[in-house]
């Protein structure tokens, strides 16, 4: 489908989305990710960040990378390419994993939907689409099973917020694939749909796949379906939801995910980062039979001193940045002692947020350290992610 809306422009090097023109239309500002030209925002940070914590918010997401593995090994495949058991979910079920490096550092945060009983799709981050396909198929060559790179023949589109579920069942046109296909079904499937479960859908008489996750710290749907349909899929969506439905850039899908304590690959997560320094030694599966790649060095474990993943808040309205050093003091002699990997001024808690690796000794909750923001030591507290939790 070299013509198929996503593709590269004739004469340009950069991608654009299926909703290219959908995003231009409403004014939105772009930026360079990963390649793609994608939107930054349409009005303001704030007001999109607001939309989804309060209301639903409608983001493009068709830059992340859709590669499928299928066959009758297929779960054996990734069970010995992943972190993760993969083999223990069930059909529409997902699941978070990892893509090790043989050393045990982290070449991508994953997510995985059983589609069938010998059929996964894997969900990359855009910037790694190549490489985890490449992975993938390097890993899972000794057994029974193919790898496919359907990036290009798939848009996503996420729809986030308190109000998600009920646009999502006003909006005409959906069904669940099947006989008794029709509107009460569709609902009942839909409200009963469990988070990180994905149900097979139409829309328009067209195959799409809805799942409930998503990268916001709020309930939401993720819908996966043909280019070709995403402009009608999006605008039924803002048609009927409103106004409780706002577009969304990635500025604005940043400030969220960091309040709900997501980890960003390239900040959080990089390939001199072993799980547990991050946070997520859990979902390393040690106790699945069998050995997969980077199970020796995450046995092992980090060097004695590696840095860990914590939370600060600050006082005041001056929020650390990513590369910000974190320092044990505020003198001339305090110790550098870590770096920030992502913060900002929490739109919802009113205050400065960021994640930092710093020196497990100062990791306790409570622990008081002083970050670097542009030549002023600004004093902040070591505090447990997420910083923000819907519900609470």
């Amino acid at each position: 489908m070299t013509d198929a809306p996503g593709t590269t422009d004739p004469g340009t090097t950069e991608r654009r989305s299926p909703l290219d023109e959908v995003h231009r239309a409403a004014g939105a500002s772009f930026t360079d990710f990963a390649g793609w030209q994608m939107p930054v925002r349409y009005s303001s940070d704030l007001a999109e960040h607001h939309a989804v914590r309060e209301h639903a918010g409608l983001f493009d997401l068709s830059h992340m990378g859709e590669i499928l593995v299928v066959g009758p090994e297929a779960s054996d495949a990734l069970d010995y390419a992943l972190a993760g058991k993969l083999s223990a979910i069930v059909e529409g079920q997902a699941k978070y994993s990892l893509l090790l490096a043989r050393d045990g550092g982290v070449i991508d945060d994953l997510v995985i939907y059983r589609t069938g009983p010998d059929r996964y799709m894997v969900v990359a981050n855009a910037a790694n689409r190549h490489v985890v396909a490449e992975e993938l198929r390097a890993r899972t060559a000794p057994f029974e099973c193919e790898v496919f790179d359907e990036s290009d023949d798939i848009a996503l589109i996420a729809l986030q917020g308190p109000d998600a579920l009920e646009v999502l069942q006003e909006t005409e046109g959906f069904g669940i694939q099947g006989p008794g296909n029709d509107d009460e079904d569709f609902d009942a499937a839909i409200e009963g749909l469990k988070y990180y479960r994905a149900v097979a859908a139409e829309f328009q008489g067209e195959p799409v796949l809805i799942a409930r996750t998503g990268y916001t710290g709020e309930d939401g749907f993720e819908l996966y379906v043909a280019p070709e349909r995403a402009k009608a899929l999006w605008e039924a969506l803002q048609e009927t939801g409103g106004p409780r439905v706002v577009p969304c850039g990635l500025a604005s899908r940043d400030t969220l995910r960091l309040e709900a304590g997501m980890p960003l690959y390239g900040h959080e997560l990089s390939r001199d980062i072993l799980p547990v320094q991050a946070g997520l030694g859990r979902v390393v599966a040690l106790t699945k039979d069998g050995d997969f790649v980077g199970r020796a060095a995450i046995e092992q474990g980090p060097a004695d001193g590696a840095p860990v993943l914590v939370g600060l808040t600050a006082d005041g309205r001056r929020a650390p940045r990513a590369g910000y050093a974190v320092y044990d003091g505020e003198g001339d002699d305090a110790r550098k002692v870590g770096e920030i990997t992502s913060g900002a001024l929490s739109p919802t808690l009113g205050h400065p947020v960021a994640m930092a690796f710093v020196a497990p000794e100062l990791a306790e909750v409570g622990s008081s350290l002083f970050v670097d923001v542009r030549g002023t030591r600004v004093a902040a507290s070591v505090t447990a992610l997420p910083f923000y939790k819907r519900g609470a």
